[in-house]
């Protein structure tokens, strides 16, 4: 008996003395510009067709193994990626890497200087791109998965608040606030103009922070993917990854990396109502790319406050979990199906104008969707860092909603993940109006399509927690 508990105490000292497996990561930064021009680019209402490349847009990819999980972490220089390329483009990645399609997070940063991957207004997808991104961004993975490393993780914050503003606004009552639909219901309105006297004050909340997951390797910087939400910036006329990817070039410098191998990122927040206009002051001219990297150092200073106070850990553990929610569309009525029809009945071939043209094509292709469409919610943990992706230009109040709420803390919001379904807008937001509620491909899922992913988000964050 007494051998027995000798032997016994025996197993459980070694078994409490072996090591935790320890985390690994490793990063690749893959190019993914087009090399055939003009293409098309979206974020517009018209198409604009680019004739060259200011900057080069990249896959930025993030491979993370704790010894049991392996995760996969990118963001993607576009403004928005379809489900069907990220399906495919996780498929091809699981046969290079072995990782599973359910532990990858594939996201846009929502540049409007962008190839067309999706459709939306008069900007169509450039088929040509469209099917060959997805053997791209795999190929990164890859790539980032064969630099796999012994690595410590860190998480963190720190606030950026002088470069978001909330773009929707109360009018004063009296102004006409008319919709493309030929409705003056709008209590709110987006980008209302620079000083104007028919202002109350904004609809809704911003969030300043500048959240950021960073590796190290052998104490140097091996890489910093980091969340803000902030829409984007804009201003220059080529294809341009924007102030996400100024950031990432900077931001190693920031945080004192010195192998050409560190890769910085930066993934869209939850920005659906936020740009980057105080329209309570003056306008300021800026030359074009100037803002963009003005915008892209202050973000990256805030990332390297947070960097400076993280705290790095060599062993922990990951985990992932994702569902499908089932969600209807906004579907036109007869009546405003037939005054689409009549309106684009009196148009030529020419380029539609103005947004009464605009939409009513926009609320015929959506009479074409189905009655309901199934969205890819996924939630993560990184040691003691929650993560969640949604498909949608998500309003700022609902990502400080899951914020707060998270079992994991800190916890981050990342949009246009796994998918684009438009914008995101709460229920009441959709009762008080304004363009990122107006019917369209991008805009159209139910009013309280928020209150589902919240729901869905917060039981996806209860499983890894």
């Amino acid at each position: 008996m007494r051998a027995s508990f000798v032997l016994l105490a025996l197993s459980c000292s070694l078994a409490a003395a072996e090591p935790k497996p320890a985390f690994r990561a490793g990063a690749f930064a893959q190019d993914v510009t087009p090399t055939w021009f003009p293409i098309s680019v979206n974020g517009n209402m018209s198409d604009f067709k680019a004739k060259s490349a200011n900057d080069p847009l990249h896959a930025r990819c993030l491979v993370l193994d704790d010894g049991t999980t392996k995760l996969a972490l990118v963001v993607v220089d576009s403004c928005m990626l379809p489900r069907e390329l990220l399906d495919k483009a996780k498929e091809l990645a699981k046969e290079k890497t072995g990782i599973p399609t359910s532990h990858m997070l594939i996201s846009a940063t929502h540049t409007h200087t962008a190839p067309t991957s999706t459709g939306v207004f008069q900007s169509e997808p450039d088929e040509k791109y469209v099917a060959w991104l997805p053997g791209k961004i795999a190929e990164g993975i890859a790539k980032a998965h064969a630099n796999l490393a012994p690595a410590e993780l860190g998480w963190g914050a720190a606030d950026e608040p002088n470069q978001v503003f909330n773009r929707r606004w109360w009018i004063k009552p009296g102004i006409e606030n008319r919709d493309p639909f030929g409705g003056t219901t709008d209590l709110v309105r987006m980008n209302p103009g620079i000083r104007n006297p028919a202002l109350i004050q904004p609809a809704g909340p911003v969030d300043p922070a500048v959240s950021i997951l960073a590796a190290r390797s052998n104490g140097k910087p091996l890489a910093l993917f980091a969340n803000y939400s902030l829409h984007y910036v804009g201003g220059l006329p080529a294809l341009s990854a924007d102030y996400f990817g100024a950031f990432s070039d900077l931001v190693g410098g920031k945080v004192g990396a010195t192998d050409s191998k560190f890769v910085g990122a930066l993934f869209n927040g939850t920005s659906g109502d936020v740009n980057n206009i105080n329209f309570r002051e003056a306008a300021i001219p800026f030359k074009p790319g100037e803002r963009i990297r003005l915008v892209a150092d202050a973000v990256g200073t805030a990332a390297k406050t947070a960097h400076a106070n993280a705290k790095f850990e060599s062993t922990g553990t990951l985990a992932v979990a994702e569902a499908e929610i089932e969600l209807k569309v906004r579907k036109p009525s007869d009546a405003e199906l037939k005054r689409a029809e009549f309106i684009l009945a009196k148009i030529d071939s020419r380029e539609l104008k103005g947004l009464e043209e605009v939409y009513a094509r926009e609320t015929v292709l959506i009479a074409k969707y189905p009655d309901t469409v199934k969205l890819k919610l996924q939630a993560m943990r990184v040691g003691g860092l929650g993560i969640v992706g949604i498909p949608c230009e998500v309003f700022t109040e609902i990502g400080l909603e899951l914020k707060r709420r998270s079992p994991i803390q800190p916890t981050f919001c990342i949009s246009l993940a796994n998918g684009y379904y438009g914008y995101l807008p709460t229920p009441h937001q959709h009762r008080w109006g304004g363009y990122e509620t107006w019917r369209a491909r991008s805009s159209y899922l139910e009013p309280t399509a928020s209150d589902a992913v919240v729901k869905t988000l917060m039981e996806l964050l209860n499983k890894v927690k």
